[in-house]
């Protein structure tokens, strides 16, 4: 099963000082969306304070629960994959509770790391093995701080446009990111 985690601490800013973002109403109901298109199992918010857990739950609420399920039954399908969790530990520790298998964190980057996976290797791994369940970790402000980078089992290698320039949102990296793993008609080299 492929899940996706989106880390709010720890993460770097500009200056690349140690930040905790916050979690926005686009990130929940716009990756929600791409993960649902693209058949993950969940996808996990990261974040370690509990007013932003407790946001989380009142807006996937509303749409679970409350009037805006009823209003939008395809909102509330996309936001069942809706996860809070403190940490990645936690995040590990239930997915291999609920599913058995051992979880292959891969990180997420707009640079190349030292233990980089390419999109066909990890496309063919994560459709060829039963033994373990991969999560694709994203970071918010200017990304995922790299003391964390290195503890990932991999980093998958960056979006490369034509261009110099990348800093794309992370809503973008994410449809970006799970088009090139999951599409139909991909196969495996």
């Amino acid at each position: 099963m492929l899940h996706l985690a989106l880390v709010h601490f720890p993460t770097i800013d500009k200056n690349g000082r140690t930040v905790t973002t916050s979690i926005t109403n686009l990130d929940i109901h716009d990756i929600c969306r791409a993960g649902l298109t693209y058949g993950l199992a969940a996808v996990w918010y990261v974040h370690p304070y509990s007013a932003q857990q407790a946001f989380l739950k009142s807006v996937v609420g509303h749409w679970q629960e409350g009037w805006g399920g009823e209003y939008n039954p395809n909102r509330k399908e996309a936001l069942s994959l809706a996860r809070g969790a403190l940490d990645l530990n936690e995040v590990g520790a239930h997915i291999s509770r609920v599913e058995g298998n051992r979880v292959r964190f891969v990180g997420t980057s707009a640079q190349r790391w030292p233990k980089s996976i390419g999109y066909a290797a990890l496309r063919k791994d994560i459709k060829g093995h039963d033994r373990h369940s991969t999560c694709l970790v994203f970071g918010t402000g200017w990304g995922i701080h790299p003391e964390l980078m290195e503890q990932f089992d991999d980093v998958l290698e960056p979006i490369e446009g034509m261009g110099d320039w990348n800093h794309l949102s992370v809503r973008s990296a994410v449809s970006i990111i799970l088009d090139r793993l999951l599409a139909r008609g991909l196969t495996p080299p």
